[in-house]
This record gives C-alpha cells, structure tokens and sequence, in this order.
C-alpha cells in the first residue's frame, strides 16, 4: 500500500475526528445500489474497523450482504480504496477490540463528538456491528 494510505490510516488515541472521518461505499443488501456514507474508522493492534456505538445499521447489513466497499479517504490524502470487509462475530475479538475503541472515544479530544459517557462495553459487546478492514492489494 502506498506510504501516504499508509500514513493516513495509522491514527492514535488522539487523532482528530476529521483524520478518522472517512467515506465507505458498500452495495445495498436489498437494492443492489450504491451506498456513501460517512463513519469514523479505528486502528486497533495495527488493523482497521469500522463500528458505531449500539445499534442496527444499514451500512453493517449491505456489508453482510455484499462485503467488497470502497473505503474513501478524505482528509489528510484523498483516495478510493478497495476493500473487504470481515465481521467480527466471536466475542473474545469483540470484547478485544471494543476495549480499546471505547478507551479511545474517552479520550478528552472526542468528547464534542461522542456523548459521554461512553455506553458500557457489554453493550458494545451485544450490539454493535464491528467489521474488520482488509484492503485489498495492488
């Protein structure tokens, strides 16, 4: 992967919500159309997810259904990437990454964003879709 995707995607604790605010693309699950929105991404132990705090999602089911999406970068570098997404499923991954996704969103600098308190990882745990990031190679 080029250096600068590399860069942009290699966010911290502290990262800006601007530098983990990107566009995804999926496929519609019922429609078969495309679909843009805007989430905000996470790295946790060098691997990319995408999550929201609990609830169904229409972004989660079109990924489901169909799990090749273009997963846009916008901010510090702009490009269209493909990508695989992978549902976390077992809870052991789960519990792993939401610990420390929800220790990120505690981070003082995405308290504007993310109401506080921060729900419980239990209900991280229960429901909320969680997708793992593959992007795919050149």
């Amino acid at each position: 992967m080029d250096e600068r995707f590399q860069r942009a995607l290699a966010i911290t604790p502290s990262s800006s919500a601007s530098a983990r605010t990107v566009d995804i693309t999926t496929i519609g699950a019922k429609t078969g159309r495309e679909r843009r929105i805007e989430i905000w991404f996470y790295r946790v132990h060098d691997e990319i997810y995408l999550t929201t705090p609990p609830a169904s999602r229409s972004w989660y089911a079109n990924l489901l259904r169909h799990p090749q999406f273009t997963f846009h970068l916008k901010n510090s570098v702009r490009a269209d990437l493909p990508a695989t997404a992978e549902p976390v499923l077992d809870r052991e991954g789960r519990q792993r990454v939401f610990e420390a996704i929800i220790s990120n969103l505690d981070h003082p600098r995405h308290s504007a964003y993310i109401s506080q308190p921060v729900p419980p990882i239990e209900e991280w745990i229960a429901g909320s879709p969680l997708i793992h990031v593959t992007f795919q190679q050149d």
